[in-house]
């Protein structure tokens, strides 16, 4: 579904992204973790095209999007959840997830957006900034699907949550792939996250995929030992 080849991605001299392959296939949910400063976020920017790439390709669907601007990788099914959720404070629950339908010409809001996230059905009226940090989350997340994308990218998005709504989240995640047919990467750094959500677990340092395992296969004892600092 989406396919990354000899991959990567530069701040200046500084190569942060090294040459990277990786594959999403269909339906499937993969977790990318790492350290603070070790391209989780920038593999994300780049991916939605916020961060210029400086070599390889990344195709979805058999379609290259290196070439493409962020709001046509949005187009081509391409859907960005960012680190710190971003949305738009002043403007209503229902104004924000409008704004995800721009690239679909659609008018209204997908019905099972509200049956996936009924806490946004009964704050539609609402300033996005009045939600709390997981109702946001969610926000930023339907904001996302309203653009129909058959790959949902998300950055991050335990940030600033409480415990007790992580797992939560790690359930309807997996209940947006079943619901919607769409393939998840997700970059993260908490474990127990990552092992509730995914099918495939990949660790990153300093740019390049040091471990790749499926979920039933990760040993904690070892991932723990990559992200610890």
């Amino acid at each position: 579904m989406l396919q990354l080849n000899d991959y990567s991605v530069a701040y200046g001299q500084s190569t942060i992204i090294d040459g990277m392959n990786l594959t999403l296939k269909e339906n499937e949910i993969i977790a990318i973790l790492g350290r603070n400063g070790m391209g989780k976020t920038t593999l994300m920017k780049s991916l939605i095209g916020m961060i210029p790439s400086q070599g390889g390709t990344v195709t979805l669907a058999d379609k290259e999007l290196t070439p493409l601007k962020s709001h046509e990788r949005v187009s081509s099914g391409l859907g960005f959840v960012p680190q710190g959720r971003m949305i738009f404070s002043t403007m209503t629950v229902e104004e924000n997830i409008e704004t995800g339908l721009t690239s679909t010409g659609e008018k209204t809001i997908p019905s099972d957006l509200y049956s996936i996230f009924p806490v946004l059905d009964e704050m539609k009226h609402r300033r996005g900034g009045n939600l709390s940090g997981g109702q946001q989350q969610q926000l930023a997340i339907a904001r996302a699907l309203a653009s129909n994308p058959s790959v949902l990218i998300l950055d991050e998005p335990t940030e600033g949550i409480q415990p007790s709504i992580i797992k939560d989240m790690a359930k309807t995640l997996k209940q947006i792939r079943t619901q919607r047919g769409l393939s998840i990467l997700v970059s993260e750094q908490v474990l127990s996250f990552a092992l509730d959500v995914a099918d495939r677990i990949l660790v990153i340092e300093k740019g390049k995929i040091v471990l790749d395992v499926p979920v039933e296969e990760a040993d904690h004892e070892t991932i723990s030992k990559y992200l610890s600092v």
